[in-house]
Order: C-alpha cells, then sequence, then structure tokens
C-alpha cells in the first residue's frame, strides 16, 4: 500500500507523518514507505517529546507548511508514537495540491534516489 501519505476527506484531508523530535530544525524531508507498506510524510521537529511539545510543533509545521491556521490541524492519533495521524480542514484539493507542491519527493522516487546513493 505505497502512494501518498495523505487521502481527501468530505472535511478536509487525513496526513501520516513520521516524527523525529529534537531533531536540529522544523522541516518536512519527503515521504517514506514504512516497513508495513505505509505512505508517511517525513517530519522532523526542534521540539523535544516532552508534555506534547513536539507534537505542538509538528502541528505547527503543518500548519505553516499548508497556509492554514493551526487551528485546523488536529493531531488525531499517534500522541505518543513517531508515527501519527492528523486531520487538516479545508479545501481537500487546495490542501493536497499545497502538499505536492512542497516537492516532497514520492515514495518511489525516495526509493530511487536512496537506492542511486547505494551505488
Amino acid at each position: 500500500m505505497s502512494g501518498e501519505p495523505w487521502r481527501a476527506t468530505r472535511d478536509g484531508i487525513v496526513l501520516a507523518c513520521r516524527l523525529t523530535p529534537k531533531g536540529g530544525r522544523d522541516a518536512i524531508d519527503g515521504v517514506a514507505v514504512l516497513a508495513d507498506g505505509k505512505s508517511v510524510l517525513l517530519t522532523r521537529v526542534r521540539s523535544a517529546p516532552e508534555d506534547g511539545r513536539a507534537n505542538e510543533a509538528l502541528r505547527a509545521l503543518i500548519a505553516e507548511k499548508l497556509a492554514a491556521p493551526v487551528s485546523r490541524v488536529v493531531l488525531t492519533g499517534g500522541a505518543k508514537s513517531r508515527v501519527k495521524q492528523l486531520e487538516v480542514s479545508g479545501d481537500s484539493a487546495v490542501l493536497i495540491a499545497r502538499l505536492r507542491a512542497l516537492g516532497a519527493p514520492s515514495p518511489e522516487q525516495s526509493d530511487e534516489a536512496g537506492a542511486e546513493r547505494r551505488r
């Protein structure tokens, strides 16, 4: 089940992320496919995973990248896990276009780049 780590819903999108707390910077590093075949958006934040700070930093990062208010980004799964699910309310077509415009490589492109680096 590879593909994009987001899907449209009636009210916006659902986004799967793999978060690296204390990652040195707040950034989106692309898309990856986990061992179970699930696609995730690779994200990192400076904040430590204490008292929900990393989760809040992730919400702020996604809101910033999607040009949406933080109040429209809700953590719906994985509060204590590295793999998280977020719901972002708004026009799903616009939100997905913004995610694609970030230039995050598809899982297939990420696999190809990794293979190229290993050669």
